[in-house]
């Protein structure tokens, strides 16, 4: 994979809450330089960035419920909904972790659906990339969550909020969520920060990747 095509699977990701606009500015100035395919910011930064992307290649990624999860499906729905209606084209949620844990399965499948629902509101070709928190979970959880993504009409799976103390993404969850999500995109997200651990979680099955490191890695393969 040469670098142009690694540019077309990395989301440019600035989630830090301490990130001001001119961070914000420079992140889309960048993603415009090596032609992301995504920027991912927080939702305050949604349409400071659909105009700063205008007439690119490049889209508005956000997110909902995050970095916890534990909000209510209407507080991740509206999430979702006001970000599409301002421009951004993909929407990355946290699922309801406790509940996946504890086998609420239909509780799980009901939240993802809504925000699938919201995100897919404006256009049925928004993206809904659903975080499992896969280093929170046993290989069953991420089984079942998968399960839950796909019956709820997401169109990704991804690994993590990069926010979790037990971690972020691994080759193994990432072969999991390829396994148990046939039809959706996998993306994987948190701790990659390097050329060879980017290009191992490609070859092991992810279609996408959250990164912060994306400047750096695109120079290791110039």
């Amino acid at each position: 994979m040469n670098a142009q095509e690694l540019a077309r699977v990395i989301d440019h990701t600035l989630l830090k809450p301490e990130a001001s606009a001119a961070a914000v500015e420079e992140l889309c100035s960048q993603a415009k330089e090596y032609n992301f395919i995504a920027v991912c910011v927080n939702p305050s930064h949604v349409s400071f960035s659909v105009t700063a992307l205008a007439g690119t290649q490049t889209v508005v990624a956000t997110v909902a419920g995050f970095p916890l999860g534990a909000t209510t499906s209407n507080a991740k729905a509206f999430e979702a909904r006001q970000a599409v209606e301002q421009g951004a084209k993909e929407v990355d949620m946290v699922i309801n972790l406790g509940a996946l844990i504890t086998g609420e399965i239909n509780q799980v499948t009901d939240d993802i659906r809504a925000v699938a629902e919201a995100t897919h509101a404006t256009a049925s070709s928004n993206i809904l990339k659903v975080i499992l928190e896969t280093a929170a979970l046993t290989p069953e959880q991420i089984a079942a969550g998968c399960t839950c993504c796909v019956e709820a009409g997401a169109d990704f799976v991804k690994t993590s909020t990069g926010f979790h103390p037990s971690g972020g993404a691994t080759i193994e969850a990432v072969r999991l969520l390829a396994k148990h999500a046939p039809g959706l995109g996998v993306k994987a997200a948190g701790g990659i920060r390097d050329k060879e651990t980017a290009l191992a979680m490609l070859e092991a099955g992810a279609t996408r990747l959250g990164m912060s490191a994306g400047i750096a890695v695109m120079k290791a393969l110039a």
